[in-house]
């Protein structure tokens, strides 16, 4: 298995056989600097802006929420 496979047609992203979706990638980007802001409360303005990107990612994959953390490739289950 490749670890990295991308199809340029569907514009899909696969790590490992796990499919990626942009919005558990902003639900782990919002998390990670919403977390470090309240342990460290350091860089205030840049962790801001990962969590603000990081809920627009969200908010433009809402609609495929149900997929964004189930195992496996997903090859022709997308929801649109």
């Amino acid at each position: 298995m490749t670890a990295i496979t991308y199809d340029m047609h569907r514009r899909r992203l696969w790590i490992a056989g796990q499919r990626c979706h942009h919005g558990a990638t902003g639900a782990l980007l919002s998390g990670a600097a919403v977390g470090t802001l309240v342990a460290t409360r350091a860089h205030l303005m840049r962790l801001a802006l990962l969590a603000v990107a990081g809920t627009a990612l969200m908010a433009h994959d809402w609609h495929d929420r149900a997929l964004w953390f189930q195992p496996g490739h997903q090859e022709g289950r997308d929801v649109f």
